[in-house]
């Protein structure tokens, strides 16, 4: 259910998106950005959500969703559109805004349904990186010992 759920959201932030760029923008059909927001839905979710975020984070999988979704965007609007639009434009300004929404979209797939059950190791995920402190007290020591001799 929470596949269901997280698809269901994913699909109507990207419609949204694309109705606001290519449709208000551009004047592309509402069937056209349906059929481009369920292709790139469906293969985004397999991609970047299930795959990509989970192995390497957030930051790998947002760059991932904006490169599938300008191809997408792309070659899915050259052979559906029939508006004369600059069609590499409006696919570039939609990945962008796309992949800004993918942002928070991972920090919701990140929290809510891969959870900690099916997380993978992710040795370039942001939140794992950590810092030690320690003391330098070896260091002045020698330092000391130096100045004595």
């Amino acid at each position: 259910m929470e596949h269901v759920r997280a698809l269901i959201v994913k699909f109507i932030m990207c419609t949204v998106f694309l109705w606001i760029i290519l449709g208000l923008f551009y004047g592309v059909g509402f069937g056209d950005i349906v059929a481009i927001g369920v292709i790139l839905t469906i293969v985004a979710y397999l991609l970047g959500d299930l795959f990509i975020l989970p192995t390497f984070g957030n930051i790998a999988a947002t760059i991932a969703d904006f490169v599938l979704a300008f191809i997408v965007i792309w070659l899915l609007g050259a052979a559906l559109i029939d508006v004369p639009i600059p069609l590499v434009t409006a696919s570039f300004i939609s990945a962008l805004v796309i992949a800004a929404g993918e942002w928070f979209f991972h920090r919701y797939m990140d929290n809510q349904v891969i959870g900690d059950k099916n997380r993978k190791n992710r040795p370039l995920k942001e939140d794992n990186v950590a810092t030690e402190f320690a003391e330098e007290n070896e260091a002045q020591e020698i330092g000391e010992n130096k100045d004595q001799k």
